[in-house]
């Protein structure tokens, strides 16, 4: 899948960069490419229109017409300053219950309000994540109605595992930044962040009190939540966890 293939590509990239590598200088050793034909040869693209290089995001469409709303996409900036990792700087909506799901390695689920999942959606979000993609899931406004609905649908979709507290010496945490505490809005401290973990590789990350890091987007605000300040340098952890594991 072509999801696997952008992970790997950026997982290299990634890696170079946090150990400091860069590429040999020394003569290639690959055999000789046949001329190029004349005129620009126009790169590869894939479903969000930009080169296989480039790691996409997608906000999901869910509950059949439900969509992601104020979760800012500045930490895919953030990413390239402070990592190898070439992201398109926007998020792709993407349909939840569509094949399209599985050329992301990473997908938003945000909203605010009572919810409940298609059948089709259960399954492709379960496909997905065994398959090796990552959900990251933020109640916005720590919206108690949805985050009631968000854990009935992870028992329903994920039956045998079960969201659990993530220490903060979870390795994602300490993938670009070495984060130590979360910084709530209102409160010292925000709640835990959550997840759900398929045999060694946390495939699930879920924040009650909300990740969507409303200061960098318009016309939204955490409405009293208590939204997590630090959010933009966990976001950009979860992403290089998200193409690393």
């Amino acid at each position: 899948m072509r999801m696997k293939r952008l992970t790997l590509a950026a997982a290299l990239m990634l890696t170079a960069a946090l150990m400091g590598q860069t590429q040999p200088s020394g003569p290639s050793t690959r055999p000789a490419s046949p001329p190029a034909p004349a005129g620009p040869i126009p790169e590869p693209k894939q479903i969000g229109g930009e080169s296989e290089g480039i790691v996409q995001v997608a906000n999901l469409i869910y509950a059949g017409t439900k969509s992601s709303k104020c979760f800012s996409d500045h930490f895919l900036v953030q990413a390239e300053k402070d990592t190898a990792i070439s992201t398109s700087r926007r998020f792709h909506a993407v349909k939840l219950s569509s094949d399209e799901l599985f050329e992301f390695p990473l997908v938003i689920m945000t909203g605010e309000g009572a919810f409940e999942l298609l059948d089709s959606e259960r399954q492709n979000l379960r496909k997905y994540v065994e398959n090796g993609g990552f959900l990251l899931a933020s109640a916005g406004c720590s919206s108690p109605e949805w985050d009631r609905s968000f854990r009935a649908e992870m028992a329903r979709v994920f039956p045998e595992y079960s969201l659990h507290i993530l220490p903060m010496d979870h390795p994602v945490f300490h993938t670009v930044y070495d984060i130590n505490e979360l910084k709530g809005s209102h409160t010292a401290r925000a709640k835990p962040l959550e997840g759900i973990t398929l045999g060694n590789r946390l495939g699930v990350l879920y924040s009650v009190e909300g990740l969507n890091d409303t200061t960098h987007t318009t016309g939204c605000c955490c409405c009293g939540g208590n939204e997590i300040r630090n959010c933009l340098q966990i976001n950009v952890n979860i992403l290089a966890y998200a193409l690393t594991h």
